[in-house]
């Protein structure tokens, strides 16, 4: 929803901030929200990241009474959203929704950035970015990851990737780490170009969002082989993991997410209640059936959580980052 605010409540929504502003921290949390809220997406409108900002804004509306408005800031992998959220008051008016990307790998992939994700911002809530499946294209005789090691030994094979760095990259490099390949990735602009070559057999397959290779599967151009993490994916319940098929490389292991951050020193009380917000709107029936289209199996998760995974797994997804020895930008 847009909404146009009127000349009276510009001058009133402006007040309320120079009053805002002179008050203490907890005085500014006890009157929080008392204005529209802003969401800076990192990425551009009808993907992925910006149908769960806006979810997610309205569900925070509607709990607020307040307006909460979603901006697409796109380009530099997050870092100009990410700048500008940098920048803004820490107040609870202005925030971030925004990937893995943009928080992590970023640092690797960057010679300079005009952020530091570590300093920079304060966790509120973090949802997980679904299960990247395996796809091969349809020709390709295997069933699991053995069959299709044993023809990528005797076959040329590529393997396309949404991006230099990108999970996919690592996916493929973890692969021929593994049984000892050497398969060639192939880099797209993104994941739409990317299955329109798995479908094509132009490369023999690729990784990525369940969403996006629906159009593949549905169509059987391509064949599912297997999923990242420990657990089986409910859209896919038949493909076998990575782990249960003996691949055991933390590359299948990590998790990309999304996430909803603030600028560094916003009060820990708005954090709190933001955080406490999201893990309510995640089980509403509108976002569980976005989860759902998405093949998205986990909705949003608390503060603390993402506190705690970033400590656990940052580290990890800056190794596997470092480990394809990509020349920053």
């Amino acid at each position: 929803m847009i909404v146009r605010a009127s000349r009276r409540e510009l001058l009133r929504y402006g007040s309320a901030a120079a009053v805002a502003a002179a008050l203490p921290a907890p005085a500014i949390a006890q009157a929080w929200p008392a204005k529209p809220i802003k969401i800076i997406c990192g990425y551009p409108a009808g993907g992925l990241t910006d149908t769960f900002a806006r979810a997610y804004g309205e569900a925070i509306a509607q709990k607020t009474g307040q307006p909460v408005h979603v901006e697409n800031k796109t380009g530099a992998s997050g870092a100009i959203a990410a700048e500008q959220v940098k920048n803004a008051p820490p107040d609870g008016y202005t925030l971030m929704w925004t990937i893995s990307t943009t928080m992590i790998m970023n640092k690797v992939l960057f010679k300079k950035l005009p952020y530091d994700p570590d300093k920079d911002f304060v966790p509120i809530s973090w949802m997980d970015a679904g299960h990247l499946p395996f796809i091969t294209n349809k020709n390709v005789p295997a069933k699991n990851l053995k069959e299709f090691a044993d023809y990528a030994r005797n076959n040329k094979v590529s393997l396309g990737t949404y991006g230099a760095g990108s999970y996919s990259h690592c996916a493929v490099e973890a692969l021929n780490r593994h049984y000892g390949l050497k398969m060639e990735a192939v880099h797209y602009r993104g994941e739409a170009p990317m299955w329109i070559d798995v479908a094509s057999g132009a490369v023999q397959g690729g990784s990525g969002s369940y969403a996006a290779a629906a159009a593949v599967l549905q169509s059987g151009n391509g064949r599912p082989i297997a999923v990242p993490t420990k657990t089986r994916m409910r859209k896919l319940p038949d493909v076998g993991t990575f782990w249960e098929q003996g691949v055991t490389d933390v590359a299948f292991q990590v998790q990309g997410f999304i996430c909803l951050v603030g600028p560094a020193a916003m009060p820990k009380e708005i954090v709190l209640k933001l955080s406490d917000m999201m893990v309510e709107a995640g089980k509403t029936e509108r976002i569980q059936k976005i989860l759902d289209t998405f093949g998205i199996d986990n909705a949003a998760q608390d503060h603390v959580f993402f506190e705690k995974f970033l400590a656990e797994q940052g580290p990890v997804w800056i190794e596997l980052v470092k480990g394809l020895n990509l020349e920053p930008q």
